[in-house]
């Protein structure tokens, strides 16, 4: 089919692709139904809409350079706020909670694909995406999706899914603290909210990320340090993959560049921390290329496929959601840890950073709006292993 943006019109299928990419930031933070939909979602929907309307092509070389390039370089560039050190030394109990979350997670899908596994389209990278996603965030999602060769339409369908149950997942944290019966449960280390805890809160909040200066020389340092880690980390992939010496499950995850590059980028954050902690502009930098790898995902979508799919994969995104709630708040009483701290952690895997600071500053706890970021991009870090693991290895045990 003709469209008006052919598929080897560069030129203007770029622009068609960042220009959407920026709109869909724009009305997520111009508009509070656009918040709440996600820029996500609406740079997926919106990208589907034009090309069945026959703006842009369902598929083209533009998309390719993307799928190949863009999204691994944007790997890199988000996790150069990962410092091990930092994170231990100053995330406390909570680095503690968010690991017990992430058994919950591993747990919620290992048990979603027992339940469901020979019903769900490519069980594989449903749960190596929902596993990296439910532990880490956008980053480690769309890393499965490419390692694992997901089609876009279990992609779309797995999008759809997850923030649909993002919702039901925010609804019972906030609601679990209101639970008198639950709360008698736990040690109480946090003093209650004072009078203005909500203008406290919302003070911190926006200290974790108000508008920053980024200079040319930012742009400049960011790209160049991504750039390099991906060069690196594509050839050691390479030469890991080939290596005959290794056991065959050993050279498939290191020979993942995804993984390497993951690995590479901490291990150099956590060794140089005051290079990498002088690079602004990295998360700014690496959520629009993100941003890009949605809109292309969605013009290639078959909306009757995502309908016909998305059922199945909320029952597994809602399972594995209560699931880690669950061990999340078991494994925490045994450990003597509080339950807002357990709450926040739950929040700041199924979720990420900004969702789990944004929940501890709208309920006053100030103190865990820190540690919240904190653990929450730890899981950038340790997202994707979790989730390249437990692919390779749960299919086979559950048969």
């Amino acid at each position: 089919m003709d469209t008006l943006i052919g598929p080897d019109d560069t030129w203007g299928l770029w622009a068609a692709v960042v220009g959407w990419a920026a709109v869909s930031i724009w009305l997520e933070q111009t508009y509070r139904w656009a918040a709440r939909a996600s820029g996500v979602i609406i740079a997926l929907l919106g990208a589907m809409l034009l090309a069945n309307l026959g703006i842009i092509p369902t598929a083209s070389p533009v998309y390719d350079i993307i799928w190949d390039y863009v999204v691994l370089l944007a790997v890199p560039i988000m996790l150069f706020k990962v410092n091990i050190k930092k994170i231990w030394l100053e995330s406390g109990r909570m680095f503690l909670a968010f690991h017990l979350s992430a058994v919950g997670t591993v747990l919620g899908v290992a048990l979603g694909l027992w339940a469901f596994a020979r019903w769900l389209p490519e069980p594989r990278a449903v749960a190596a995406m929902i596993t990296g996603t439910y532990i880490g965030g956008t980053v480690n999602f769309i890393a499965m999706a490419s390692q694992f060769g997901a089609s876009q339409n279990v992609i779309n369908a797995a999008i759809v899914a997850d923030n649909f149950n993002m919702t039901l997942c925010f609804f019972v944290l906030l609601f679990l603290p209101g639970l008198a019966f639950i709360r008698r449960r736990y040690p109480k280390r946090l003093a209650a909210p004072s009078s203005g805890a909500s203008t406290e809160g919302g003070k911190n909040l926006a200290a974790c990320w108000g508008r920053s200066g980024i200079s040319l020389l930012d742009i400049a340092r960011v790209m160049a340090a991504g750039l390099m880690l991906t060069a690196v980390s594509v050839r050691l992939a390479g030469w890991l993959g080939d290596c005959s010496v290794l056991p065959p499950l050993l050279r498939g995850l290191l020979g993942s560049k995804y993984l390497i590059v993951t690995t590479l980028s901490v291990v150099c954050v956590t060794l140089f921390p005051r290079f990498f902690e002088g690079l602004h502009g990295s998360q700014e930098i690496g959520t629009f290329l993100i941003y890009l790898f949605f809109v292309v995902i969605g013009a290639p979508a078959s909306l009757r496929a995502i309908l016909i799919e998305s059922p199945l994969l909320f029952l597994f995104c809602t399972l594995t959601v209560l699931v880690n709630i669950a061990v999340t708040l078991l494994l925490g009483r045994l450990f003597g840890l509080s339950l807002e701290e357990l709450l926040i952690a739950s929040n700041a895997a199924t979720g990420g950073p900004t969702t789990a600071a944004a929940m501890a500053a709208s309920k006053g706890w100030e103190s865990l709006v820190p540690p919240a970021m904190l653990v929450g991009v730890w899981g950038y870090a340790i997202g994707s292993w979790c989730a390249a693991l437990l692919a390779e290895t749960a299919l086979p045990l559950l048969g």
